[in-house]
């Protein structure tokens, strides 16, 4: 894919991001588009936010479940950027005009104190690095229409984050059980 399409597209998305309103699926347009042309245009849509001066201050791994996985027939994680503009902290709101078309997805964050860099990372390494986990909100939101996405949509997309709520408690994965956290959600006093 030519560097002068990654670039449209990239900048396409962003357009959407700031405008706040939907594009078609890349992937439709562009049905010969790598996952590694993806993740181009994921660094041009990323290069321009860091050009409004957002910063990057982590990472996200999406599409780790087997239902995502098989929906979009993919049998491996991707990945996108955290940025200083998307983080809330528990308690904030979030002003529901700045998202397209968010879905709320439970997470648990990791606090790293030092970076992990491969290949050939472990999970000892990733303990190692960690400062604390705690609970998140992600909210993913995507600016392709009606979520009509393929694994390149959804890379080229940032993977399909929007914004994030992290939780005040910060806990020790060394004595935590994290195969055993779970959820509860309610809203306003309900559960779901």
């Amino acid at each position: 894919m030519e560097q002068k399409i990654i670039e449209q597209l990239g900048d396409r998305l962003y357009d959407a991001l700031v405008s706040g309103k939907t594009v078609a699926p890349l992937s439709s347009e562009y049905p010969e588009m790598t996952i590694e042309n993806a993740y181009h245009v994921q660094q041009r849509m990323i290069a321009r936010r860091l050009e409004k001066g957002e910063r990057i201050i982590g990472k996200k791994i999406g599409v780790t479940s087997k239902p995502v996985m098989n929906m979009l027939g993919v049998h491996q994680p991707d990945f996108g950027y955290l940025l200083d503009g998307m983080v809330y902290n528990e308690g904030e709101s979030i002003e529901m005009s700045s998202l397209i078309q968010p879905k709320a997805e439970g997470e648990i964050a990791f606090l790293l104190k030092k970076d992990l860099q491969g290949p050939g990372v472990t999970a000892a390494d990733v303990l190692a690095a960690t400062e604390g986990v705690m609970a998140c909100f992600e909210i993913v939101d995507s600016r392709i229409t009606d979520w009509k996405i393929k694994i390149q949509d959804t890379v080229a997309d940032n993977a399909s984050c929007g914004v994030y709520v992290l939780g005040k408690t910060k806990g020790d994965p060394r004595k935590l059980d994290i195969t055993l956290a779970g959820m509860v959600l309610e809203k306003n006093g309900e559960l779901f």
